[in-house]
């Protein structure tokens, strides 16, 4: 007999390459860590140290599936990125231990309210519901370290209904893995489940129903996602 007054909730996991599933304990996302797209978004890459968002675990939508597109909004954007999942946790992880941290690699969406993104920042508001909205996580396989090593470099793309939207470079990263591992266990003890998002190249864009969004990244994976 539970002691639960409502059932729990279930939990929320990614598939791995080869089989098995992924737990997902928290998603944190790393803002403009890329030089190029900081610019197209009006900031100066040079200024400014890594800064850190969220998005709840039951934001992620996996295996391809559609992503509907979210209420209160009229502009939302795609931003592609390179994920990390955390496999051994920890406080103050130095930079050299960082990657022992770190379980897997995966290909992920970061979809953006942006309107609504925009007003927060124009009235110094959280960016939460800008950003932390439901099906705002699509994210392919994850791909185990032990398999694929540590990528530091490679394309980083993504396609909307065929036409390619963003292209970039792993090396193009401000802050590189490690050192977004270290700074982040230096606000949060990190723990065994957590992903973080680390960042989108130039190009983001506005997307609408029914668009087909199609990313990858060398070496690491795939990810698909249809705006209902």
């Amino acid at each position: 007999m539970s002691d639960y007054v409502i059932a729990p909730p279930p939990v929320v996991a990614v598939p791995v390459v080869g089989g098995k599933l992924f737990p997902v304990r928290r998603i944190f996302c790393v803002g403009r860590n890329y030089a190029a797209h900081a610019r197209e978004m009006g900031n100066d890459p040079n200024r400014e140290p890594p800064f850190f968002f969220t998005k709840p675990a039951d934001a992620l939508v996996t295996n391809g599936a559609d992503a509907p597109y979210p209420t209160a909004t009229a502009n939302l954007h795609h931003e592609m990125e390179l994920v990390v999942a955390i496999g051994q946790g920890g406080k103050d992880i130095a930079v050299k231990d960082a990657l022992t941290h770190v379980y897997g690699y995966a290909a992920g969406l970061d979809l953006t309210r942006r309107d609504m993104q925009d007003e927060a920042k124009a009235m110094r508001r959280p960016w939460d519901m800008s950003k932390g909205f439901d099906a705002s996580a699509p994210i392919g396989e994850i791909a185990p370290a032990s398999k694929i090593g540590h990528p530091a470099a490679g394309r980083i793309a993504l396609n909307v209904n065929g036409a390619s939207r963003q292209v970039g470079d792993l090396a193009d990263q401000i802050w590189p893995v490690p050192d977004i591992v270290a700074t982040l266990s230096k606000l949060v003890a990190l723990a065994p489940g957590d992903l973080i998002f680390t960042g989108t190249p130039e190009g983001v864009a506005a997307v609408v129903r029914g668009d087909l969004l199609e990313g990858e990244i060398e070496g690491v994976g795939k990810v698909k996602t249809r705006l209902g």
